[in-house]
């Protein structure tokens, strides 16, 4: 009997082994491994992938890690030559007895073996041929190196591969961070992850883990005392996402789209490792700066709702708002049942972004002692104003909304027009209404809406053009359109520096004189008569060019590309990035017609912020492969080689290996030194004494920057720089509805600039531009833009190109206007 089961097992043997895979590449095999997404510092932002799965070498893994799986799985495994004999006679004693095929006999290795090669199914072929692999397995492959795969490859539940994946994702925790009860939880998943799973199943979750300590304790693994006090430990774990240190969705998103262009799907299992330009500090600041921002317009123009209304049972409001008058045992469960009840009305409702959904309880009018409430702003704001609500959050919690979070919310009528003020909590809210909530450190709860306004913000380094934070949108989750990129909005009087520039490269001077008057256009491109007009209605006579751009008279760029010429302008807006053909060929130009995203707008602006050099925007700065081996690695032309050069301590003397450092490549330069030094002059006057003032409170004199406000303020705009980083806000309808009357750039767009900024240039000095060679300084007449006199007592100090100084005698011609709305030209010293 024995010589036949030795004939027949012979014989499996030598049918099946030529039939079995080879294994020569297990030793390096490529893990599937998802795609991960990086800020510049090194901060995880985003992963894609089926499989979560974080590899690690053994010596990586705990050493109680690796005994906690051995007691669970194998505890013979160092001594079996991959197949346990004795467990696979206990297994077949099992079937003898029982008739059913039992788990017993797979070991670590038959295990790995199953997962690489074969299926879960139970026949007793797969098991023979689970058997031969593992031998083969144990043969090519020492111990460690089975026990590192195996505890990398072993799949545990919640879509986690390896141990590192699940520690991560039941526990938010490195693996150096578990507990004892926390490592053998994880180490009872393999047997079967779903009926074991903690956070489903918490209770047989129990029962394995224990069992598992008992293994581990018995082996000599942990001691008696550890035992006990593990066994008695609480189920911790609960539902982690990635541990993203870093919030940027639409940066995720324009990553993985790039990276699967290139890979396509093999993109989300090689374990590629993308390294973008992101800051992350930067980042955070824009984050908060459009959310704030959003929140700050949608504030000032109403509320115009809650979520919805519920009817509530009288009885169960009393008992939870007032627990403390229920019989102590007699109403306990009815108490926790009325909570419940309540609770489950926020079931359907998740968070937005930072808001939270909450069930308004009840509602305190009571106005202030000292007076009637209409009367008392200062007790409206007073942190004792006795009006508020009592709102449930989804987790059963109570929390106390002030007056001071309430008294914002004036009902909306339209985008110009609010309700009247509010005297009292239930003019806006009561009892069984759905709201959203905000919380801040400082005030507290707040009433809160979802702002339908949408906004963007881009932020670059003029001098490689690399991303440094980029926000598509009010909440990623709800809207994924990334306006920072994908958007072309009309720019408004953020085009006009262009245009303005072009106007110094030809005959012009920060000092010339443009009458800034009314003026009427025949004009078959514009499909019909046209008359502009100033934001405010007025005309200001003779202006000087510096002064009309940072006072943003539209009257004055009307003129100027009129005298320049719109083909002139059109080829100029070439040096900074723009397409020709994809701009309005007519005097609508001048008023910031195109359509751009602020990706271009940032493009553009880096020419005046590093010295008249166009740059390539760029996001990826380089792409690993699993094994940590360089795929790619951008090489931006940049403005300043020099800088580049002194950032990476490079010297020209040292040589490595036989090879020079590589030089960085040089950007094209687009504008003339001299010019690109003027306009960035003047740009700095529209935040020193023009529309861009609020910037003031940076206490900076080194950035600049435009406002740029469209027809019936449909789009606000604040492009704005230093030498070092660009920066553009836009704030907008996607229906291209108004913003509201008085929702001008330097209102709704500034103030997130000004945020952003604060924050990124902290900490930084002040760096002007080098100012170069071919300029003078000279004081001029602020009316005439002549040369100063000794009579004159209204002067200032103007910037010209060496050969364009005023003298005089210069003459040239200023526009005014005759009868009838046209123009005639007459003489004038002008230049």
């Amino acid at each position: 009997m024995i010589s036949l089961a030795a004939v027949i097992t012979a014989g499996g043997y030598f049918y099946l082994n030529p039939k079995l895979p080879s294994i020569e590449g297990l030793s390096n095999v490529q893990l599937q491994v998802p795609l991960r997404i990086y800020s510049s510092d090194g901060v995880l932002m985003g992963e894609f992938g089926e499989k979560r799965r974080t590899p690690k070498k053994l010596e990586e893994i705990p050493l109680l890690m690796q005994q906690a799986f051995l007691s669970a799985e194998d505890d013979r495994f160092f001594e079996h030559p991959g197949v346990d004999y004795q467990g696979i006679i206990r297994a077949a004693i099992n079937l003898v007895m029982t008739g059913e095929r039992g788990q017993g006999g797979s070991t670590i290795t038959m295990q790995l073996a199953r997962n690489f090669y074969l299926s879960s199914e139970k026949t007793y072929l797969r098991k023979l041929n689970e058997i031969l692999l593992a031998l083969k397995i144990e043969r090519e492959l020492d111990k460690e190196k089975i026990l590192e795969l195996y505890l990398n490859k072993i799949y545990l539940g919640n879509r986690s591969y390896g141990v590192a994946a699940a520690a991560q994702i039941y526990y938010g925790l490195d693996l150096d961070e578990l507990s004892v009860a926390q490592i053998a939880m994880i180490a009872g998943l393999p047997k079967a992850p779903s009926t074991y799973n903690p956070i489903i199943n918490p209770e047989r979750a129990i029962i394995r883990r224990n069992y598992v300590l008992s293994r581990m304790h018995q082996l000599g693994f942990i001691d008696t005392a550890e035992y006990d006090e593990q066994r008695n430990a609480p189920v911790t774990a609960e539902r982690h996402s990635s541990a993203l240190g870093l919030y940027a969705p639409y940066v995720n998103e324009m990553a993985r789209s790039e990276i699967v262009n290139q890979f396509g799907d093999e993109a989300y299992v090689r374990g590629l490792n993308v390294y973008t330009t992101i800051n992350k500090r930067l980042q955070e600041a824009a984050n908060d700066s459009i959310w704030n921002g959003l929140v700050a317009y949608d504030k000032r123009h109403g509320y115009r709702g809650v979520i919805r209304h519920v009817e509530i049972n009288p009885e169960v409001l009393a008992h939870t708002l007032q627990p403390e008058k229920a019989e102590p045992a007699a109403d306990q469960a009815t108490a926790g049942n009325n909570q419940s009840e309540l609770v489950s009305v926020l079931n359907n409702d998740g968070n937005y972004g930072r808001f939270v959904p909450a069930l308004i309880l009840s509602v305190n009018d009571e106005v202030p002692a000292d007076g009637h409430a209409a009367d008392k702003a200062a007790a409206d704001a007073a942190s004792d104003d006795p009006r508020s609500a009592t709102a449930m959050l989804k987790d059963g919690n109570q929390v106390r909304i002030p007056w001071s979070g309430i008294q914002w919310a004036r009902k909306y009528i339209s985008v110009n027009r609010l309700g009247d003020e509010l005297k009292k909590v239930s003019d806006v809210i009561k009892p069984g209404d759905v709201v959203w909530l905000a919380h801040d450190a400082g005030s507290g709860w707040s009433l809160a809406q979802i702002p339908q306004v949408q906004g963007a913000l881009v932020s670059i380094n003029p001098n490689t053009g690399a991303i440094q934070s980029l926000v598509g949108g009010f909440d990623f989750v709800h809207s994924k359109f990334n306006r920072a990129i994908q958007a072309k909005r009309q720019a408004g009087s953020g085009f006009k520096p262009i245009i303005y520039a072009a106007a110094l490269d030809e005959k012009y001077t920060p000092a010339s004189l443009i009458n800034d008057a009314p003026v009427v256009f025949e004009d078959e491109t514009l499909e019909g008569e046209w008359r502009p007009e100033n934001y405010s209605g007025k005309t200001y006579g003779p202006t000087r060019l510096r002064m009309a751009l940072y006072k943003s008279r539209n009257l004055v760029s009307i003129r100027v590309l009129r005298s320049i010429g719109v083909e002139h302008a059109l080829s100029f807006a070439q040096n900074f990035g723009l397409n020709r053909d994809e701009l309005p060929h007519n005097l609508s130009l001048s008023l910031g017609s195109a359509a751009l995203s602020p990706i271009q707008m940032s493009r553009v602006y880096s020419v005046f912020a590093n010295g008249g050099y166009l740059i390539e925007p760029y996001f990826i700065q380089r792409i690993e492969d699993a094994d940590g081996s360089t795929l790619f690695e951008a090489d931006p032309a940049v403005a300043c080689t020099s800088c580049i050069l002194a950032e990476q301590n490079w010297s020209s003397d040292i040589v490595e290996d036989n090879s020079l450092a590589k030089l960085p490549k040089q950007a094209e330069r687009t504008l003339e030194p001299r010019l690109a030094f003027l306009m960035n002059s003047i740009l700095q006057d529209v935040i020193l004494r023009g529309t861009g003032r609020r910037a003031l409170v940076l206490h900076r004199k080194d950035i600049a920057g435009k406002t740029g406000t469209t027809n019936d303020q449909r789009d606000a705009w604040f492009n704005g720089y230093n030498p070092d980083l660009v920066a553009n806000t836009w704030i907008g309808f996607d229906q291209l509805k108004p913003l509201g009357n008085r929702e001008t750039a330097a209102r709704a767009a500034l103030p997130i600039w000004i945020d952003f900024m604060k924050v990124a240039l902290a900490g930084k000095p002040e760096r002007q531009l080098p100012r170069p060679e071919g300029l003078i300084t000279m004081k001029i007449n602020a009316e005439t833009g002549l040369p100063a006199t000794d009579e004159d007592t209204n002067t200032v100090f103007e910037i010209f190109r060496k050969e364009r100084a005023p003298t005089v005698n210069t003459e040239a011609t200023v526009e005014v206007p005759a009868s009838g709305g046209d123009t005639t030209t007459i003489p004038e010293q002008l230049f």
